[in-house]
């Protein structure tokens, strides 16, 4: 199968690497010398500067060149670059199959990756997310990992999945577009608050129970919205919220705990040199949790710490003072 990676940041060079071993694969990227350079040293010195690409993997800064002929195209850019991305796309191959990879809102308009794509491609595009428990580097890595990919159109979910199926990277097909986004997106907000539990030495204890009582948020919202219970449950839910709370690969967890360290936001991001998603959708997750009436308060904590000067242990300790109440509500 053609494929064509669209974004070579450190998520969309690990999927192409691990793609490149079964498929014709070309990675783009904008930049023309972060491409020459890739295509030189077969490194990505930025990314994933320990991690050899494979001579199979191909690339250009041309995004016309690497989507001539593509069976199908994967979007692996930050949220808030897809809708432009996708723009480029429709005029050079207007109908090519498209799977995203990203997790987030876009900034602004509180929409989620799918209603981007329908307001930009054709209605008759095939299309899907794949989302679900990944670091990058482990997936560059060729070490077992397995994702969701969802599509409204399950005969091809089913072939997509398929078809970047491997045994080092598992992909199981889904229906529930929102289900799987919405737990991508949240998790990142989630990871946030856990690392600073974390750095404020709460212990494992707290961090389970931020886990748990996270994963109750982000069903509450995804029920609301349409997305089924099954799916929060899975790798796209509890999966990568999970990973995403307790791996020091997390770039989101990383911002909480040098929150609990003192160090302001801005220096954080920074000093990272990756985007953080959950630092944005939190504002969104929360604006859109209060449209819908729906309770989240560890989302509303990290909202506070990030941008109402909330200081992260007084956010922590007002978690923990919340009144209790039944654990499940009929």
């Amino acid at each position: 199968m053609k494929l064509a990676v669209l974004g070579a940041g450190a998520w969309g060079t690990a999927l192409a690497v691990s793609l490149a071993a079964h498929h014709e694969t070309t990675l783009w990227a904008r930049n023309a010398a972060q491409v020459a350079g890739m295509a030189s040293q077969r490194r990505n010195s930025r990314y994933l500067p320990d991690i050899d690409l494979p001579d199979s993997l191909r690339f250009s800064s041309d995004l016309a060149l690497a989507l001539c002929g593509a069976e199908l195209m994967l979007a692996v850019v930050p949220s808030g670059a897809l809708r432009p991305l996708l723009r480029e796309v429709a005029k050079l191959a207007p109908g090519v199959p498209v799977v995203w990879a990203c997790k987030g809102f876009e900034v602004g308009s509180r929409k989620l990756p799918h209603e981007v794509v329908s307001e930009e491609l054709l209605p008759s595009t095939p299309c899907g997310v794949l989302s679900g428990p990944s670091f990058a580097r482990e997936v560059a890595l060729g070490l077992p990992t397995a994702l969701t990919l969802a599509s409204r159109n399950e005969e091809f979910a089913r072939h997509s999945a398929l078809a970047l199926h491997s045994n080092r990277l598992r992909v199981y097909a889904s229906s529930d577009v929102m289900g799987v986004e919405l737990g991508g997106a949240v998790k990142n907000v989630l990871a946030i608050a856990a690392g600073i539990s974390d750095g404020m030495g709460f212990g494992h204890n707290a961090r389970a129970a931020l886990i748990t009582r996270g994963l109750a948020e982000i069903t509450r919202l995804g029920l609301t919205l349409g997305g089924r219970q099954e799916t929060f449950m899975g790798l796209a839910g509890m999966g990568d919220l999970i990973l995403t709370c307790t791996g020091d690969l997390s770039r989101n967890r990383q911002v909480g705990l040098q929150l609990a360290q003192g160090k302001s936001l801005e220096a954080i991001l920074r000093d990272l040199g990756h985007v953080a998603e959950g630092v944005n959708t939190a504002r969104e997750v929360l604006q859109l949790a209060q449209e819908h009436g729906v309770d989240m308060p560890i989302t509303e904590a990290v909202y506070q710490v990030l941008y109402q000067g909330l200081a992260p242990r007084t956010a922590v300790e007002g978690l923990l003072n919340r009144v209790p109440s039944a654990e499940f509500k009929n």
